[in-house]
């Protein structure tokens, strides 16, 4: 595989070295990235430029980049703003399709040109589609509407003769069996989840624990940094465990602005998040991130980001917050908007691709420039991160000059014969990607 590391991103994460401490006791643990060696720029809201991206989609011949000894195919095309799957334990796909709200870009593009919701959202999918693919070749044969009648689907999981679905709104339960493409019996809500107002980041993701009796839930802010009003942000910028029926709420840990993909580390069993940072502080604030979550921890969100550095709009208002919070483990660039998580179990690529992690970077909006807009991977070694992020899928972007994309990955999926699913939301398509061995 060619070399592509981003120089500034490289330089940015050698700086984060660890460090040693020791407890009372003599023994010694590595040490939490000490923020004071990371080197971020002031934070500057008078620098904060914006930059959208014009979705032309992909011309028929064209898919995007992979490293040498890839293919790119179509698994599913001509569909409507696909953005999250998962795999039965019996093959199946299932891709959620949602569009019913704007993206935090659309909303600022449209604001400022006076148009309605109603002109520029169109017609909602909210809807989960089945592939089922039964000769193995990375064709689906078949495909069907699975369940319809959703507000603002995301999350997705499967517990024994259970499937769950997370609305805005709710977690939602089904019951299911294996080999089943259609639910047509209605979903009991057995939580509620945080959904009105503005509601900035609506998606609401699902991960079980390995024995299944945790589910995990990603709540992201419904803001930039608390501008409305930090009451309107009850139980929201977290990450909250529940029992399967719905029961035992808890916060598993707060202050991540908006934590989308989840997945558990194959070598340490511990559940990491990628998290979409704040926006209005400059081209190169705030850095979004790659982290494991400690349970009970803060993650800074909105006084504090990448460690204890105050965020000028909540100055002094909550010294005890920023005193505690985490530094996150891996920087993945500013305003990339990452949000796909999976870290890669299988045998099919390469060795240095083992145990690392997959990200779906959806891209920038604001920034004088675009930045994101492909699949990145983060190395991982006995555990941890073993260097920068670095591109793995691209060629998302036709022209940065005229701002023109071809799409924007979101979700990505590694499936059970060792290819990685892609989930391209504005240009309807989801993308496999295959390594072709010799």
């Amino acid at each position: 595989m060619k070399n592509y590391l981003l120089p500034a991103i490289a330089v940015l994460f050698s700086s984060c070295k660890e460090t040693k401490k020791t407890d009372g006791s003599g023994s010694s643990e590595e040490a939490v990235t000490q923020t004071d060696t990371l080197k971020l720029p002031p934070p500057d809201e008078k620098s904060s430029k914006n930059k959208f991206s014009n979705v032309i989609g992909w011309p028929k011949d064209k898919a995007p980049t992979a490293p040498e000894g890839f293919t790119v195919t179509r698994f599913a095309e001509g569909i409507k703003s696909p953005r999250n799957m998962i795999q039965g334990e019996n093959g199946d796909i299932f891709v959620v399709f949602c569009n019913s709200e704007r993206s935090t870009a659309d909303k600022i593009k449209n604001d400022i040109s006076g148009k309605s919701d109603a002109e520029v959202g169109g017609k909602s999918a909210n809807r989960i589609i089945l592939y089922r693919d039964a000769n193995k070749d990375g064709i689906p044969e078949t495909s069907s509407v699975f369940l319809t009648n959703l507000n603002q689907p995301y999350g997705m999981l499967i517990i024994k003769d259970k499937f769950y679905v997370a609305n805005t709104d709710g977690l939602y339960v089904y019951p299911y069996k294996a080999g089943d493409t259609k639910i047509t019996q209605p979903g009991k809500k057995i939580v509620d989840l945080p959904a009105g107002g503005y509601n900035n980041h609506w998606t609401r993701n699902l991960i079980a624990n390995k024995d299944q009796s945790k589910i995990y839930i990603s709540v992201g802010s419904g803001s930039n940094v608390g501008e409305n009003g930090m009451e309107y942000e009850v139980r929201r910028a977290n990450i909250l465990e529940v029992n399967p029926n719905g029961s035992g709420e808890k916060i598993y840990a707060a202050g991540l602005r908006n934590p989308v993909g989840m997945s558990w580390n194959p070598t340490t069993g511990q559940l990491w998040t990628v998290v979409n940072e704040r926006d209005e502080l400059g081209d190169e604030l705030v850095p979004d991130y790659l982290t494991s979550v400690k349970p009970d921890a803060f993650y800074g969100w909105p006084y504090a980001y990448f460690g204890k550095n105050e965020d000028p709009r909540r100055k002094g208002e909550k010294p005890d917050l920023v005193a505690k919070t985490i530094v996150p483990d891996v920087p993945l660039g500013s305003h990339t908007a990452s949000l796909g998580l999976t870290f890669y179990t299988g045998t099919q690529f390469p060795e240095q691709y083992k145990n690392g992690a997959f990200i779906g970077q959806h891209g920038s909006w604001n920034r004088s420039s675009l930045v994101g807009y492909q699949v990145a991977f983060v190395p991982f070694k006995n555990g941890k991160a073993s260097g920068p992020y670095q591109p793995f899928l691209t060629g998302f972007i036709a022209n940065e000059a005229k701002g023109d994309v071809y799409g924007r990955p979101v979700g990505v999926l590694q499936i059970a014969d060792g290819s990685l699913l892609v989930a391209d939301d504005v240009s309807g398509i989801v993308w496999r990607v295959a390594h072709t061995k010799k």
